[in-house]
């Protein structure tokens, strides 16, 4: 009894004191003298909690303000910031049409972590097995007898023609439905070996707040990455909020048929018709976009092409890139700066010297970013 007793003392002087503070809040919006306090408050009392009223009131319009509040201050932040405020401000001489108001992310590395190996790829890898089942013969031959030993030594020495091939197992000969049934089905149970999570938690809140900002200032956010288009598809909406029709990616064929109802369908090829990487991501633009951008974010040399069509245009651009250098939150990985070598998202010091030339702006994930994932504390 006497513990309740406490707690509800407690709680009555809590109560008691948000009251007292909200009543102050409300003096100082209304500018009446702080002498109508006065004589509910104590002179030592209205003075805390008047300084306290103002802080909170300061820290609360700061936090509504601020359209990217998981970034340091600093020239990334500001950049992006003075491009969309003078690229849709009216009267503004840099103003932009809405109508053209494109913005374009590559998705490994720049929207989400893309070591120690492209999420994709690992899904195929472990799609091997699922096919080994229904085609035994496989289980003999190579490589997807070096994927099925398990041989984590061995798989990373495949060569680029071995992964080609697992890609075209892996990723056609079903409907475009059956796929995105199998597609879901591995998000929702495969974990990230790092971090223990979903691969969709992996998302970078920084750049979730980049796109959530220039959509609410009319821009038209769309993925131009080098991973499956029909694969990116399956999630984009839900975990960035990009329709799958804004997704421009690498795209292979289909053929049309019907199945054993009669149901019209499509069916996946082994047949590339886009390779939506380096001088494939604007001619991908072009053809599915039709619009260059005004804005476009990448993180390797895949990205290059991209940054350079986009910043050719007339009017405002900007074109940025995201640097991992951040070893403990996330990882640090270049060549770039001195960093270490990578055969994943490869960030050359040609690539930055030319960032550095030609005016695009260096997002450092160590210096400019305050938390990298929504679950950080």
């Amino acid at each position: 009894m006497t513990l309740v007793c406490a707690r509800l003392t407690l709680v009555q002087r809590q109560a008691g004191a948000k009251s007292r503070l909200s009543h102050i809040v409300e003096i100082y919006k209304s500018g009446k003298p702080m002498n109508l306090a006065s004589r509910i408050f104590p002179t030592s009392r209205v003075i805390a909690l008047a300084l306290g009223a103002l802080l909170l009131l300061g820290a609360q319009a700061h936090a509504q303000t601020d359209p990217l509040p998981s970034w340091h201050d600093g020239p990334a932040k500001q950049a992006i910031v003075t491009f969309v405020k003078e690229t849709t401000e009216p009267g503004s001489a840099k103003f932009v049409p809405p109508a053209e108001r494109i913005a374009t992310f590559d998705q490994d590395g720049t929207l989400w972590v893309e070591q120690p190996m492209y999420s994709q790829v690992i899904y195929c890898l472990e799609r091997v097995s699922a096919i080994a089942k229904d085609k035994p013969g496989l289980t003999k031959v190579e490589p997807f007898k070096t994927v099925l030993s398990g041989d984590r030594q061995a798989i990373a020495k495949l060569s680029k023609n071995d992964l080609f091939k697992i890609l075209a197992a892996t990723l056609t000969g079903m409907t475009v439905e059956q796929f995105q049934t199998e597609v879901k089905q591995w998000l929702d149970t495969a974990r990230d070996p790092r971090w223990k999570r979903p691969y969709t938690d992996l998302t970078y809140l920084p750049m979730q707040e980049v796109m959530k900002y220039l959509r609410e200032h009319g821009y038209k956010t769309y993925m131009v990455t080098g991973g499956g288009q029909d694969f990116v598809r399956v999630y984009s909406e839900q975990v960035y909020g990009i329709p799958p029709e804004q997704v421009v990616g690498s795209a292979g064929s289909t053929q049309f048929g019907y199945g054993p109802q009669g149901k019209p369908m499509l069916t996946k090829e082994p047949k590339l018709l886009l390779n939506d990487n380096d001088a494939g991501k604007p001619e991908g633009i072009h053809l599915m976009i039709g619009r260059r951008p005004h804005i476009a974010f990448g993180n390797s040399t895949g990205d290059r092409q991209m940054l350079e069509y986009t910043q050719a245009g007339d009017g405002a651009r900007l074109a940025l890139l995201v640097l991992h250098d951040d070893a403990q939150r996330e990882y640090a990985y270049g060549p770039a700066e001195g960093l270490p070598d990578t055969k994943v998202g490869t960030f050359t010091q040609a690539l930055y010297n030319e960032a550095k030339k030609d005016g695009w702006v260096i997002i450092s994930m160590k210096k400019d970013w305050k938390r990298i994932f929504a679950f950080d504390k």
